[in-house]
């Protein structure tokens, strides 16, 4: 069984005709994009909101209409995946490296919809570096800052050269190990001069779709 794709799928029955989707990032929204261009074929009409440049690319050929933010009032749905999920349904994401286009999108739409399969789930957000976006100008400063706050940070690479989000700035993987209060590691990060946005999704989700101990497809909504 590919729990990926059964979870992926199954957030799509939130999308209604008519609708403006927020169209996330990673292996297992793929299934839910994919899922919407079947559906666009047989006369779903929507209009969708990239993540990402991968997303986009991706969208377009499963024949999802694109728009901008310029050309909407607002998002209803956004469906997107998670790196870690804690039992408040907050998150950490941005391995993919998308975390600020994801919050922005996930911000403004009226109904958060996060995909994760089981092996997502922890008790306490931390044993997966939380990706933080920071300005290449001064990011050794920034990253000293990090470690003030008790956290290791990495700088992201590929081929020996630092990784570029979409839009032009580096990602800091920073590990915790222990997040135990994300909403107050959220707000110290963010103030921070030269972070963008960190990976810390609080009090935004609004249901998790993912499957239980017995492979059985579940839905946990926020409290």
């Amino acid at each position: 069984m590919n729990e990926k794709k059964e979870v992926g799928e199954k957030a799509v029955e939130y999308v209604k005709d008519g609708m403006v989707v927020g169209l996330g990032t990673g292996s297992t929204v793929f299934y839910s994009i994919a899922k919407l261009g079947q559906l666009v074929q047989q006369g779903l009409s929507i209009q969708g909101v990239p993540t990402s440049e991968q997303t986009a690319k991706l969208a377009r050929e499963f024949g999802i209409p694109l728009v901008s933010f310029k050309e909407i009032e607002g998002i209803d749905v956004a469906i997107d995946g998670a790196d870690e999920v804690n039992p408040d349904l907050n998150l950490i994401k941005g391995g993919g490296g998308a975390l600020l286009r994801e919050k922005i999108i996930a911000k403004a739409a009226r109904t958060f919809i996060v995909v994760a399969d089981s092996h997502k789930y922890v008790d306490t957000l931390g044993a997966f570096p939380l990706p933080i976006e920071v300005v290449p100008f001064g990011y050794e400063m920034t990253m000293k800052h990090m470690r003030e706050l008790g956290g290791s940070p990495n700088l992201r690479q590929t081929n020996g050269t630092p990784y570029l989000s979409d839009n032009g700035n580096y990602v800091i993987d920073c590990d915790f190990i222990e997040i135990k209060d994300p909403i107050a590691l959220e707000r110290e990060l963010n103030i921070i001069p030269g972070v963008v946005e960190n990976g810390l999704f609080v009090d935004m989700t609004d249901a998790v779709i993912t499957l239980d101990s017995n492979k059985n497809l579940i839905t946990k909504v926020r409290k």
